[in-house]
């Protein structure tokens, strides 16, 4: 089936943004694992593992809609230094991911693909349980202390 030429285009960036989330989430979870932070390892390795299947799909459905999927282009990769940068890098990453996501299902909308629109809503809301977690986390830091916080951090 031909689909339209600018959400083709607007997948494949939300293709990008997928792509560099799952290398932006990968370092966050070996630089966690690294320093013994296990459960935080394993909570950014499944983030970046639903990214994966998020870039799945997208890729998927531009195939489906008869166009090439770009997946040589990353968007600017932020690695925090230490676990409150993290999040707050990837506090800003899901926020433009949300974004985009909106801005996306309207354009489908308007294009009257409604499956598009579907798969997209789909992955919205896996980006707003993102959110939600990262919000979770910098809450917790700021209520207990980024040293305490830390050490709950150390066994699954």
């Amino acid at each position: 089936m031909k689909g339209n030429e600018k959400l083709i285009g607007a997948l494949n960036s939300l293709l990008a943004d997928e792509l560099t989330a799952i290398n932006q989430y990968m370092v966050h979870s070996e630089m966690a694992d690294n320093w013994g932070y296990l459960k935080l390892h394993k909570r950014f390795e499944k983030r970046a593992i639903d990214e994966m299947k998020h870039a799945e799909k997208l890729i998927g459905r531009i195939l489906f809609l008869e166009g090439m999927p770009v997946v040589s282009e990353l968007k600017k990769i932020s690695i925090g230094s230490d676990i409150p940068k993290m999040l707050t890098n990837d506090n800003a990453a899901e926020t433009d991911a949300i974004r985009a996501y909106n801005e996306a299902i309207i354009l489908a909308g308007e294009v009257k693909d409604y499956a598009t629109r579907d798969i997209l809503q789909g992955i919205l809301n896996d980006e707003d349980r993102h959110m939600d977690e990262i919000e979770e986390l910098q809450d917790q830091i700021s209520q207990m202390t980024l040293p305490t916080f830390l050490t709950t951090q150390t066994k699954e």
